[in-house]
């Protein structure tokens, strides 16, 4: 995710962002020009117009404070609380300074809809409206303002509704996926613990005995003891091939495994994700494999950390080369070209495995962005595709 931009439901984590996210909530205030230019060129006393721009101020922080934290689940009798302060604000102004001061009630219908569960909002912007009804009537020549601000109040009310839950079913699905993820870790680490177990205990409890029994031996048969030592040699070097093999295969990455948890990082981080479909892996040998798993790891990596990009694209295409043909997997973003100095260990060990895969490693610095294209050989002939 970049500096700037946000994504919904999420919370700005530096100036940068909350100027941003403000900017955006505030937009809607043109629409309070009626009000500015009545302070302006309205004739009022220059008291009144103090009293005016004070009144005007403190509404749009009191709206700008409610709005800016929709779906957070304040408690209701704050906001219910905070409302009121809105509506009375509005009534006091509009019945002093005249009509065009009634399109605030517009922003305390949208206030409503915005800071409130529906169930209590259906209720609020209503009465929002029916307080702008009457004091269109009390105010001179409110009634025709009324038209044109009873159909926003209400679209506009009701709308921020539907925008409210967006937010909080975004927050509440992005907590999921933070669990189901720890979840997952927690439970590769047990497997890996049962495997473990399962393939030690045997072997460590023969190497327990016959260590006891080459013990008892060696005063009287010290032959028998070093053959109960030899054995004790055998047994630990299997366990210890055994013990790699193990860590190897979880240490393995697999390549349709890796495309899934990109995207998986990639949403979670607010980048758009063009991947490709399940890959066709025939002919492509484990080892080449496992390296461009790692490479894909890599990229999505320092994507997701360092890039500052809002969107990313992986291709993964088989090619006919003059060395024959090759899986070659290109990931490129949009973001700041690697400046943060994420990339450089990274690189180079991604260029030693590859090399160790018979493979090459290309990455360069785009305007702007930055594009990783890794190659490995296949048995398998070449078939041109294209990404999904």
């Amino acid at each position: 995710m970049s500096d700037v931009g946000i994504g919904i439901g999420q919370r700005p984590v530096n100036r940068r962002q909350r100027v941003v996210k403000s900017l955006w909530t505030g937009i809607w205030l043109v629409y309070l020009s009626a009000p500015v230019s009545d302070l302006l060129h309205g004739g009022h006393s220059t008291g009144v117009r103090i009293l005016g721009w004070l009144g005007l101020a403190a509404f749009v922080t009191w709206y700008m404070l409610l709005v800016f934290r929709t779906g957070r689940g304040e408690r209701n009798g704050l906001v219910l609380g905070s409302l009121g302060v809105l509506a009375a604000q509005s009534t006091l102004l509009a019945l002093t300074l005249g009509r065009e001061w009634l399109v605030l009630f517009v922003y305390v219908s949208i206030a409503s809809g915005a800071a409130l569960p529906l169930r209590m909002a259906r209720w609020t912007i209503p009465g929002a409206c029916a307080l702008l009804t009457a004091v269109a009537c009390a105010v001179p020549d409110g009634r025709s303002f009324l038209a044109g601000l009873l159909i926003p109040a209400l679209l506009g009310g009701f709308a921020m509704t539907g925008v409210r839950e967006l937010v909080r079913t975004t927050i509440a699905l992005r907590e999921a996926r933070a669990t189901v993820a720890q979840l997952a870790a927690n439970e590769e680490r047990l497997r890996l613990a049962r495997d473990l177990h399962d393939l030690l205990g045997h072997s460590l409890s023969l190497i327990t005995l016959k260590s006891e029994l080459a013990g008892r031996m060696l005063p009287a048969h010290p032959d028998k003891a070093a053959q109960q030592v030899a054995d004790i040699e055998q047994v630990s070097r299997q366990a210890l091939v055994d013990v790699r093999e193990a860590v190897t295969g979880y240490r393995r990455p697999r390549l349709s495994a890796e495309l899934a948890g990109a995207r998986v990082a990639l949403t979670a981080a607010g980048v758009t994700a063009e991947l490709p479909a399940e890959p066709g892996l025939d002919g492509v040998p484990e080892e080449s494999e496992s390296a461009l798993a790692w490479a894909l790891r890599e990229a999505v990596t320092n994507v997701v950390r360092h890039s500052g990009a809002r969107r990313c694209t992986v291709e993964l295409l088989r090619r006919q080369t003059l060395d024959g043909p090759v899986l070659e997997l290109t990931v490129e973003d949009n973001g700041s070209g690697g400046k943060g100095g994420g990339h450089g260990n990274g690189l180079a060990g991604l260029t030693e495995r590859l090399t160790k895969a018979g493979g090459t490693l290309e990455a360069r610095s785009l305007k702007p962005g930055f594009r990783l294209v890794a190659r490995v050989p296949t048995a398998a002939p070449a078939d041109v595709g294209s990404p999904a």
